[in-house]
């Protein structure tokens, strides 16, 4: 095998809308990504950027998105881990996610993520049942993805100060108001979650915080600064956040944005960023792969 760590993309979707309703996928500013995407769409993307490992996410709270994606890992060859989806509040968490683990393609669970920033109580995560959930997830070797805005950032803090032995990592550095050029409540918060060493986070996401049709890296560059500096360049994962983003730009104008936000990084830092993190926080080993899976 060759020793050179592969550049991952650490956060992308598929999707059919012809097969599920999507929630979030509501509004005709929406129109342009309300399509079926899958891994033939994506396979030139990463051809042209070089990247050859990908995480693929849920959209939807359901586990048989999940499954769906686990057996869609076994055969497609970039697809190296996907975070799943369970009910983390029901009191059954640990045999759904044995059941996962035990699926023909449960190799390809890595994680398990959650929509919280959709939740009407801003203290979610703090619930009884959400936490006993959690550590469900951390006892089956498993990370998770906080998928939460300014809001929930307290919730979010006292949650992995409280479950130190669960590797999270913060989806789309948290959702910052980056359209307004600043975000008070999330610049308070972040700071106390990169105290925290069981936290990374991924530069993903970005541009569609941005304002779509104006955007510039200089518009990232004051957020992507102070992450870097809050958490350090070896808690940092690319995530392109594909297809959401063709809602402001490209999947080359993602990496390209990213590149000049984040400025000049070493020749490590660079290879951390673009995939050594994500292989070691996922856990992403070599994969058996059938393409009739």
């Amino acid at each position: 095998m060759n020793d050179r760590i592969e550049r991952i993309d650490a956060h992308h979707h598929f999707w059919d809308p012809d097969r599920y309703a999507y929630p979030w996928m509501a509004g005709r500013e929406m129109d342009p990504v309300r399509r079926a995407f899958g891994p033939g769409d994506m396979q030139p993307l990463l051809d042209a950027a070089d990247i050859t490992g990908t995480v693929l996410v849920q959209t939807l709270s359901d586990g048989g998105e999940t499954r769906e994606f686990l057996r869609l890992a076994a055969s497609t060859p970039f697809v190296r881990g996907v975070v799943g989806w369970v009910d983390l509040t029901s009191p059954q968490v640990g045999d759904a996610l044995d059941a996962l683990l035990a699926d023909d393609n449960g190799r390809f669970l890595v994680g398990i993520r959650h929509q919280v920033h959709d939740e009407r109580d801003p203290n979610w995560l703090c619930r009884d049942d959400v936490r006993r959930g959690l550590r469900a997830v951390a006892d089956r070797g498993l990370s998770y993805d906080l998928l939460v805005r300014a809001r929930e950032l307290p919730a979010a803090v006292a949650t992995v100060k409280a479950l130190p032995e669960l590797n999270f990592v913060v989806d789309h550095i948290a959702k910052p108001t980056i359209a307004a050029g600043a975000d008070g409540l999330w610049a308070q918060w972040m700071p106390a979650l990169a105290q925290c060493p069981n936290v990374t986070v991924k530069l993903s996401g970005m541009i569609t915080e941005a304002a779509w049709a104006s955007w510039t890296p200089n518009d990232l560059r004051p957020f992507v600064s102070r992450i870097y500096q809050w958490f350090g360049a070896d808690r940092l994962m690319f995530g392109s956040d594909w297809p959401v983003c063709l809602l402001a730009g490209t999947y080359e104008s993602v990496i390209e944005g990213l590149t000049a936000a984040i400025g000049t990084l070493s020749a490590a830092e660079i290879a951390a960023l673009f995939g050594g993190t994500a292989h070691a926080f996922y856990r992403l080993g070599d994969r058996t792969v059938s393409s009739g899976a």
